[in-house]
């Protein structure tokens, strides 16, 4: 079995407070676009479970969310029979873009199919957010508001037709820094989180682009500068909006036309502020997994 673990961006990302547990109170919009990492899956007579993957500092044991997500699951349902899978990335490793999340939702999805486990979609997702808060939506997929530690999931109609421009720098960002960097009591600017969902809804993408935000931006551009001088430079090349996807460091510029995305592209890659560049759309649900086989 073959699977695409699509990667995700943040069109909203706001923090509402800090809760008892130490958790943070989200507030985000999520959206899947088609950039991808692949996991092969299959049965093995061997019991266990072989993870192998494309980039040797990625840990193949229980520290990878493939590997995690799959025993989980063998474990509840007392599966016997050992599983190999191979794990090709092409998503940014510690980017925002929850490609590790994405992973072990498609190990959920293929250890589902590949024993014949009979659970749903919403039964995997009650199972999923045991291994990461996004896990989650990147087995429900599309455009969805997520509350709560970011578990807590609404489905939105599709976004607007648009193009979406990737550009990561070459450095990366834990998810504990951004949050040690974030001041809650200096937050400025916030998303406007319900007016987008309204203009998602209208199908108005001028509308929702100027409602954009994501509060981890200034403790993180104040840190590395070259964010925010990739952000200029999509959005003097025609993007309507650019910004930081979740904790960063990887931007992403929102553009109503495919041509001036190929451009901004070309003129990135030139430019070599971006280790990584990648010029794609989003994905809309269509139900979740089930095109993948």
């Amino acid at each position: 079995m073959r699977l695409r673990a699509l990667a995700k961006i943040n069109l909203g990302l706001d923090i509402l407070g800090k809760r008892d547990d130490g958790y943070h109170e989200v507030r985000m919009i999520m959206q899947t676009i088609q950039m991808y990492d692949v996991l092969e899956i299959q049965r093995s007579k061997t019991p266990g479970i072989s993870l192998v993957t494309n980039l040797p500092f990625i840990p193949s044991d229980e520290r990878n969310l493939v590997y995690k997500a799959a025993k989980l699951l063998m474990d509840e349902f007392h599966v016997e029979e050992g599983i190999s899978m191979k794990l090709d990335k092409s998503i940014p490793v510690a980017a925002g873009m929850a490609g590790g999340s994405s992973d072990a939702a498609a190990a959920f999805v293929g250890v589902n199919r590949l024993f014949n486990l009979g659970l749903s979609e919403q039964e995997l997702m009650k199972r999923a957010v045991k291994v990461g808060a996004d896990v989650p939506y990147c087995i429900m997929r599309g455009t969805a508001l997520a509350e709560g530690i970011g578990e807590k999931l609404t489905w939105i109609p599709q976004v607007p037709k648009c193009y979406v421009l990737v550009g990561k720098p070459g450095v990366t960002v834990s998810t504990k820094m951004a949050y040690e960097n974030l001041h809650l009591d200096e937050i400025k600017e916030r998303p406007d989180i319900d007016g987008m969902i309204r203009d998602i809804t209208k199908g108005d993408l001028h509308a929702m682009v100027s409602k954009m935000g994501n509060v981890f931006e200034p403790g993180i551009i104040g840190r590395y500068p070259v964010i925010q001088e990739i952000k200029d430079l999509m959005e003097e090349n025609g993007a309507l909006k650019a910004m930081m996807s979740g904790s960063g460091p990887t931007v992403f510029g929102i553009f109503d036309d495919s041509d001036k995305m190929e451009k901004a592209a070309a003129i990135l890659r030139e430019s070599r502020l971006a280790k990584t560049v990648f010029a794609t759309e989003t994905y809309n649900r269509g139900g979740g997994f089930a095109n993948d086989k």
